[in-house]
């Protein structure tokens, strides 16, 4: 909603014409010269039907219908001071003898603005008068369409998996300068986040550049419309799943399920220009270091304690590779971790989400550096993605690094390996959707809830394995694991009555198990052997006849005939973890 577009032609900010109405403490969208006007003043009584006139489209000043009609709120000043006026704004302007309004009650902030800041535009955009301001964000996003790489809409239910990256691409003003200036642009940072099922938590999983690993064959879509199928690479490095021989998002997206299992629903990229126009539009963002830093190879320059970086000093903190541990990527792992920590408590902060400048800018500046996949290419999808990601409290949001060891095939280790103990721990957990986060009872007592009714389909008698009677299909990534699972079956458990029923329609990513009622004991003694968790239950609702066959149907978490689907309940102590919601000084 630019000011040209409105007929305005004086350079004004559309931010701008964003103002504070004294009356309700709102501020609403003016796309004329005028502020906000008192009851009583030169227009009060015009009843012309313009903004503040005393006509049927006015209204009661004091209930906010002087805005324009359909153009939409953003949330008051919470007993903040007018910068303007010196007075609360819950009591300017209020008639003589009136009671005072009570100051709002404290709500819980659910935006996660990290996303993109999108949460900005569910703010500022929320009524049809808000049409072409919804068409420039809409124009700003860049998207890329992944194929299969990528499924699921973000308002589905289930655990939710997005692969957030950070390209090294030296495009932009000033970037050239920072060396391989004509990269293409490699997965650089990478952050697997993962979201609950019941939204109560997460977990953002970060993946080392320097990891090395097996890139799968990947099918790109050309700017024709035809597609081309990249040929994978075994033990290469995993930020060359991006950029190199054309490899885009998608062939990240497929890369990570290889390394850990799990399917990433959608992608979220960025590149240097955004870290340092994101940290600007918020503000600046809060780091600590616990000794200073000078750093002429990232050009990082900061005393020791708590600084607010912005712009090129944003950028040289999360570059820098020499400042802190080992010197090591794994280092600056930890750096970024706490860069975005900070960036997400600095988007939901009252500074931010009681600025409609501050909002409008992150919005515009977010929706201009991403790059999503086509799935939520549009900021309606991404309003949608923000509300989604916002039920989870920053508190419960965990931070971990894949847990690796030096690379046994090189002499001097520059490269590292998954750890193949602890990565696979991790990994069942996200698979499973297991918590590394403590959650409040309050915030898990539904969640607990059905929890407690699915575990309790497992209790209860079990049929003799020779009775249990099951069709086996292969929706996972395991070449002829139905066949391997029934002769598992057959031979080493008694369950004479399985068949192999092949390939499943499509891949799912979890392993389900569907039964009728009469069918229950036959169901927990297969779920027994199985090792099947009580997610994976699938009662009907009508009794099955004759000799119908319950259906297995083995997803991407199953790893083989004989180890169990469960994953265990708890991450490694000795992982390294951080909160998004504490700050932690760099050393």
């Amino acid at each position: 909603m630019d000011a040209q577009s409105r007929g305005r032609t004086d350079g004004t900010d559309p931010a701008d014409q964003w103002v504070l109405n004294p009356h309700t403490g709102d501020y609403e969208l003016r796309l004329d010269h005028s502020g906000p006007r008192p009851a009583g003043g030169p227009d009060a009584g015009r009843g012309d039907g313009s903004p503040g006139s005393s006509g049927s489209s006015a209204g009661d000043p004091r209930d906010g219908s002087d805005r324009l009609p359909g153009t939409p709120r953003v949330p008051r000043q919470r007993g903040r001071r007018s910068a303007e006026n010196g007075r609360a704004p819950e009591t300017a302007g209020a008639p003589v003898g009136r009671r005072k309004r009570k100051p709002p009650k404290t709500r819980k902030k659910k935006a996660l603005l990290w996303t993109g800041g999108v949460m900005a535009f569910v703010i500022v955009a929320g009524s049809t008068g808000a049409y072409a301001l919804y068409q420039k964000f809409n124009g700003n996003l860049d998207t890329i369409d992944v194929g299969d790489a990528g499924s699921k809409s973000v308002t589905a239910d289930g655990p939710l998996n997005i692969l957030i990256i950070g390209t090294d691409k030296r495009t932009g003003k000033g970037n050239e300068g920072y060396g391989d200036k004509g990269s293409t642009g490699h997965a650089d940072t990478n952050i697997l986040f993962h979201v609950s099922e019941d939204r109560t938590n997460a977990t953002a999983m970060s993946i080392p550049r320097d990891l090395i690993t097996d890139i799968p064959d990947c099918e790109t879509k050309q700017p024709d419309g035809s597609t081309k199928v990249i040929p994978g690479t075994q033990n290469a490095r995993f930020n060359i799943s991006l950029g190199q021989e054309g490899r885009d998002p998608g062939c990240t997206m497929r890369t990570v399920k290889e390394i850990t299992g799990i399917s990433v629903n959608h992608f979220m990229m960025v590149d240097f220009n955004a870290v340092k126009e994101l940290s600007t539009a918020v503000g600046g963002v809060e780091v600590c270091l616990a000794k200073p830093v000078k750093d002429p190879d990232s050009h990082l320059d900061l005393p020791a304690g708590v600084s607010r970086v912005q712009g090129e000093q944003a950028l040289a903190f999360v570059r820098t590779r020499h400042s802190f541990g080992n010197h090591g990527d794994l280092d600056r792992i930890k750096i970024q971790q706490q860069f975005i920590g900070s960036m997400i408590r600095q988007m939901k902060s009252d500074d931010t989400l009681t600025s409609a400048s501050k909002l409008y800018k992150l919005a515009d500046t977010a929706t201009k550096a991403l790059t999503v996949d086509s799935r939520i290419g549009s900021v309606k999808k991404l309003t949608d993605l923000a509300k989604v990601l916002g039920k989870v409290d920053t508190k419960n949001i965990t931070f971990v690094t894949m847990p690796v060891i030096d690379n046994p095939a090189e002499p001097k280790p520059v490269t590292v390996v998954v750890a193949p103990t602890k990565g696979e721990q991790l990994f069942a957990m996200l698979r499973n959707d297991t918590s590394l986060t403590e959650v409040k009872k309050q915030e898990k007592q539904k969640a607990q809830a059905a929890k407690s009714k699915q575990a309790a389909l497992l209790k209860g008698p079990q049929a003799e394995a020779a009775d249990v009677r099951v069709d086996v299909l292969n929706g996972g990534d395991i070449a002829g694991a139905a066949g391997t699972t029934v002769t598992w079956l057959q031979n080493e458990q008694g369950v004479l009555k399985s068949t192999n029923k092949a390939n499943a329609p499509a891949k799912i990513t979890k392993t389900t198990l569907e039964y009728a009622p009469n069918q229950a004991d036959q169901a927990r003694k297969l779920a027994e052997l199985m090792g099947l968790p009580a997610t994976a239950m699938k009662q009907g609702t009508t009794d099955a006849e004759g000799l119908q066959a319950m259906v297995l149907t083995l997803g991407a978490d199953f790893k083989g005939a004989g180890v169990p689907v469960t994953g265990p309940a708890k991450a490694p102590d000795d992982i390294q973890r951080a909160s998004a919601d504490k700050a932690e000084c760099a050393k």
